[in-house]
């Protein structure tokens, strides 16, 4: 009576000699295996080739969306960059929070966008962006200890912006300086896809973080 042979235990036996095939190569060109591309009986050479290639393509595709997400990235970081560098162009101190705004909407096509800031330095206190902030507001801002991406729930910075009736979805950045929040940055667009909650917010955060530093010279 023959035994049956444990596949494992024959899987397991090429594993641990994989001079096996080496010392049998005749036995390359007999073995028989289904190929699920044409359904038809291939050597086992061939069907080897098959899993190369298909594992060669995942491959490329790998790569190929590597390569995009770097595009990407590159784009944004210089969209950054030129932001960054038109902060550094305002001339007086006063002229920042228009040249943020601005400069966002120019670089990273934002419908609309605007800011308030408080506790500002008594030079700064009858400017556009100091006007018309709640105290629900400041708590807002209090309480954002990350961006928040989504759907215009009828904020109240929202209303800040110029249009804000057409707004549907928002982005709202809160401002800090020695970890208290001085203001909020708010992006909006009527497009509801625009920003959303499940968008990455790696450069939203620097953009933050780098709005924070070029403003809190305006704070009291």
């Amino acid at each position: 009576m023959t035994d049956t042979l444990d596949p494992a235990a024959v899987a397991q036996f090429l594993v641990d000699n994989p001079q096996f095939f080496e010392q049998n190569a005749a036995l390359l060109g007999r073995v028989k295996l289904s190929s699920p591309l044409t359904g038809k009986a291939v050597s086992l050479q061939e069907r080897q080739m098959e899993v190369m290639r298909d594992k060669y393509k995942a491959l490329e595709l790998q790569m190929s969306e590597l390569i995009r997400l770097a595009q990407d990235n590159a784009a944004i970081a210089n969209k950054f960059h030129a932001w960054t560098q038109s902060l550094l162009q305002a001339r007086h101190g006063a002229d920042l929070p228009r040249a943020l705004v601005d400069g966002l909407c120019a670089q990273f096509a934002v419908p609309q966008a605007t800011l308030r800031l408080w506790d500002l330095a008594p030079a700064n206190a009858g400017q556009w962006f100091a006007h018309g902030v709640s105290d629900d507001a400041r708590l807002f801002a209090a309480s954002l200890l990350a961006p928040y991406c989504g759907s215009n729930n009828d904020f109240e910075a929202v209303r800040w912006l110029d249009d804000a009736a057409a707004v549907q979805s928002t982005v709202i950045l809160p401002l800090r300086s020695g970890g208290s929040a001085f203001g909020l940055l708010i992006l909006g667009s009527p497009d509801p896809a625009r920003f959303g909650a499940d968008m990455a917010t790696d450069f939203l955060i620097h953009i933050g973080e780098t709005a924070s530093a070029a403003l809190a010279a305006l704070r009291a």
